[in-house]
């Protein structure tokens, strides 16, 4: 009989981990969309206890090393009190190609399933769609799951597991799909299912199969198709601060898996905000010193002083 049967275990430190995954959730809870939060939920119905308060504090500070995420199985390595981190195995059970191909006939007749999930969006519909088909997207029961660590923890799942658990709950916003992987079929395949790559042929074969527009002939002008001609007035459009900043990063979303010290919008964001008007100035031809915060007078301006290029 050991120390951990008669309850004389005294936890060790854990070792401070170095470029680990680190949570995007400073506080309260992790994940944002329904989806994650519903897996976020299967864990936390265990019941494990504290253990999923240390699980939370491991996600935070990065003492998760990585996650590889397969068909039915995830293995990751988490930084513990031991200088060897632990393997974590945590298997899910499949749905079978039969399985999937009954929820896609189901799903293809409503075309807003395959809108949103083709955009990145689980639609919470979903989840009455794989009920009717006698189906569950999420682990119904324990025996739906079987997770290990190499840790010397006798609860299962550990803090080790519930760390991983809780970077996947993230995860899963930035990537819905992830979850169907893990059910046994990936985003390409299910997109076929849908048949969404038929549809995408089709449109491509009617594009080739459209006529050519003939040719636009060369001026019979010499010196006139040189000089380039006159420009247009509106040549440039309308100048102006964009309203969104760092609106592309904005739209690739999180990293997978982040493992910064800071998020990565919250530091790129006051770069494009400095850039904007900085860039503004270089288009108007205006020193920083002349440059006004206000992004209204930068319009007026360029709408007042823009002059045409002379052409050579």
């Amino acid at each position: 009989m050991s120390y951990w049967d008669w309850g004389y275990y005294k936890p060790k430190p854990r070792i401070k981990a170095k470029g680990g995954i680190k949570s995007q959730s400073k506080r309260g809870a992790f994940g944002e969309s329904w989806w994650a939060k519903r897996w976020i939920a299967t864990l936390e119905s265990f019941n494990i206890g504290a253990r999923l308060t240390r699980g939370r504090s491991y996600a935070r500070s990065g003492q998760v090393l990585s996650i590889d995420i397969s068909k039915g199985e995830i293995k990751s390595k988490v930084q513990g009190s031991r200088s060897t981190p632990y393997s974590i195995t945590i298997k899910v059970k499949t749905l079978s190609d039969a399985d999937w191909r009954k929820l896609a006939a189901a799903l293809s007749t409503q075309a807003i399933f395959a809108a949103k999930l083709l955009s990145g969006e689980m639609p919470q519909e979903i989840e009455q769609a794989f009920k009717d088909a006698g189906l569950s997207l999420f682990p119904e029961k324990r025996g739906d799951l079987q997770t290990d660590c190499s840790c010397p923890d006798y609860s299962n799942p550990c803090k080790h597991i519930a760390a991983v658990y809780y970077l996947l709950g993230e995860e899963f916003d930035r990537d819905p799909f992830l979850i169907f992987k893990l059910r046994g079929v990936t985003r390409e395949e299910f997109t076929k299912l849908l048949g969404a790559t038929g549809a995408a042929k089709a449109k491509v074969e009617a594009e080739e199969s459209a006529p050519a527009l003939p040719p636009e002939p060369l001026q019979a002008d010499a010196a006139n198709f040189w000089s380039g001609g006159k420009l247009p007035d509106d040549f440039f459009g309308e100048v102006r601060l964009p309203p969104v900043s760092a609106a592309l990063p904005k739209r690739l979303g999180a990293f997978p898996f982040w493992r910064g010290s800071e998020r990565f919008l919250d530091e790129i964001e006051p770069v494009y905000e400095n850039a904007s008007p900085r860039g503004l100035d270089v288009f108007l031809g205006e020193s920083e010193s002349k440059r006004k915060p206000e992004p209204e007078p930068h319009l007026a301006r360029a709408r007042r002083n823009w002059r045409r290029p002379e052409v050579a």
